[in-house]
């Protein structure tokens, strides 16, 4: 019932949103902006290059894709570090790893488990056939610990290189917010690892969301031992 409850709010939710964000466009318009992101997706949308669905879905996408998932990235590195206490050591000495940090974080520990795609003619893959209309789901968890792709992939290494990691897609669909993702990540942890000389975790055990495609964690309770700025 409680999952039935959840479901049902973000259905009214995602309406809500939908209607806010027609109504948002209509002022855009109507005042003639076209220097910001919005201005440019509803130029595109006058011009015929997307139709109404799909103003609408860039939109939604552009404002709720990197929330859950970049707060996921957050908790799962922090986590990560607490586990590997001589990296933590070696991000803190050199903050200057802080991007390939991120990275590593990406692979050994992803915000996102799978990736669907339907592929517009078939498709072989081995012995098998995925035929147009079909799903293939791509198990990014796996892809990121290939030992024909990472050099020892079991050990996380902040300062790996290089690492193609696919936490952000590839291709086309590669996630359009992965390099405002990256930065929120990078200052976080700067921010917190400068401040905090000493951080623990305080429950034992992690505490993960039951979720398939997503993976972040319940609350991730720390405990920090600030500097005294005098």
């Amino acid at each position: 019932m409680r999952r039935r409850a959840e479901l049902e709010a973000a259905g009214r939710a995602a309406v809500e949103m939908a209607d806010y964000l027609r109504a948002h466009v209509a002022r855009h318009r109507a005042a003639g902006r076209r220097d910001d992101l919005l201005g440019v997706l509803v130029a595109a949308h006058d011009d015929g290059a997307m139709s109404d669905d799909e103003l609408l879905g860039n939109l939604i996408l552009v404002f709720v894709a990197g929330h859950e998932t970049t707060t996921n990235l957050i908790g799962n590195g922090m986590l990560t570090l607490l586990h590997h206490p001589g990296e933590l050591a070696r991000l803190r000495a050199d903050p200057s790893l802080g991007e390939t940090a991120v990275n590593e974080m990406l692979r050994f520990e992803g915000s996102v488990n799978f990736l669907g795609r339907h592929p517009l003619e078939p498709y072989r893959i081995g012995d098998a056939t995925v035929e147009p209309g079909e799903t293939i789901f791509f198990m990014l968890g796996a892809a990121n610990r290939d030992p024909a792709a990472f050099a020892d992939p079991e050990r996380f290494d902040v300062g790996r290189t290089p690492n193609h990691q696919l936490g952000f897609g590839a291709g086309i669909h590669h996630c359009i917010g992965a390099p405002l993702a990256r930065l929120e990540a990078r200052i976080a942890f700067e921010r917190l690892l400068a401040r905090y000389p000493h951080l623990e975790a305080v429950d034992e055990a992690p505490r993960w969301r039951r979720l398939i495609n997503l993976r972040g964690l319940e609350a991730l309770h720390l405990r920090a031992l600030r500097v005294d700025p005098r």
